[in-house]
């Protein structure tokens, strides 16, 4: 069996998504003092992009949190990264790649709750269905997606695939090699 990459979302859709999704962010939420957190790794291109389309003013931090072994969520979220900013009385922004089973960012958003910002909310590029009724806070989501593997535009799979501008899909096929 070979592995073949099904692009499930041009480069084309995702920029012009994420440019309406900035500016529906722009318009919704508070914006003073506003601090952008990308979930590393995976969020960093769609953060990039996200930040440069946002036209407000905003500072970014990084968390690093891990659920994922391979394709699979081990069910246990880490803390690898913590933010170096202080998010008391701060509009913070969450900007997260893909919401899977919703426990990663239910986990993030009761952690950082209780360092009391001004608001918490979330915007996500992808959201897979397995999500949908668990994670209320996003409400910012550029796709709803089905619920399969994704790689590329900051997504990977044993680190590999991050680098692709678009996001796709596996499809398995017989090699027709004899």
């Amino acid at each position: 069996m070979q592995r073949h990459l099904e692009v499930l979302l041009s480069e084309e859709k995702i920029q012009a998504r994420v440019k309406e999704l900035a500016e529906e962010v722009g318009h919704s939420i508070p914006t003073d003092n506003l601090l952008l957190v990308g979930i590393l790794k995976g969020s960093v291109y769609f953060l990039t992009d996200f930040s440069r389309a946002l036209s407000v003013p905003h500072e970014i931090d990084f968390m690093r949190v891990s659920s994922y072994e391979g394709e699979s969520s081990r069910g246990v979220v880490q803390i690898l990264k913590d933010l170096e900013s202080n998010i008391e009385g701060r509009n913070v922004l969450i900007v997260e790649d893909v919401v899977d089973s919703g426990l990663t960012l239910s986990h993030l958003m009761e952690m950082l709750q209780v360092r009391g910002p001004k608001s918490l909310n979330v915007v996500t590029l992808l959201s897979k269905a397995l999500a949908r009724g668990k994670v209320a806070e996003s409400k910012f989501v550029g796709f709803e997606i089905p619920d399969q593997f994704v790689v590329g535009y900051g997504l990977d799979l044993g680190e590999a695939y991050r680098h692709l501008p678009y996001i796709a899909t596996f499809s398995h096929e017989a090699s027709t090699a004899p």
